[in-house]
């Protein structure tokens, strides 16, 4: 298997190595301490300040006809956040290290994460500004909500392809 180009988005400029340290999640099912990787389909799940709650979904094998038209325009993928989150998410850089591949194993293939289990030193480190237009760019439909909630939850109740991340930094419910 061909192994896909794999990332790491950060705040963080001029990390020159990566240690493997525990997973941020008990829920990732992922044990012991390692690095974690995206893969550039899921890239764009990233492209946010990282602890801004966000819901991005997209049309999975088992979407059905109806959700993708509830839920979908043409583009590839939606990625919705707060509107509490846009000041900082128009001011914030964020860098993007890519990694070589050697060492990562996927570790959950439907979010695209992959991880090693041993120190990664990047490839190369990319600056990104104006994350919104760096969503558009990956293909993103970019939705900005007063209420996270009531699309958290529908498209939790969905046939659609999701990820639902940093949902506990979320405004409380209305």
């Amino acid at each position: 298997m061909t192994k896909p180009r794999l990332f790491h988005v950060s705040e963080e400029a001029g990390i020159a190595q990566f240690d493997p340290r525990p997973p941020p999640s008990t829920d990732s099912g992922v044990r012991g301490d390692c690095v974690w990787a995206v893969d550039e389909d899921h890239l764009v799940n990233y492209l946010l300040p990282r602890d801004c709650p966000r819901i991005t979904y997209g049309r999975g094998p088992e979407t059905t006809d109806e959700d993708a038209a509830r839920f979908l325009t043409d583009a590839r993928r939606v990625v919705a956040f707060e509107a509490a989150w846009l000041e900082r998410v128009l001011a914030c850089p964020l860098r993007i290290y890519e990694f070589p591949t050697a060492s990562f194993n996927v570790a959950l293939a439907d979010a695209g994460y992959w991880i090693s289990r041993e120190p990664v030193i990047p490839l190369e480190e990319r600056v990104r500004a104006n994350l919104v237009e760096a969503l558009i760019e990956a293909g993103a439909e970019v939705r900005v909500l007063q209420d996270f909630w009531p699309l958290s939850d529908a498209v939790a109740a969905s046939s659609l392809e999701f990820s639902i991340i940093r949902k506990r930094n979320a405004q409380p419910r209305l």
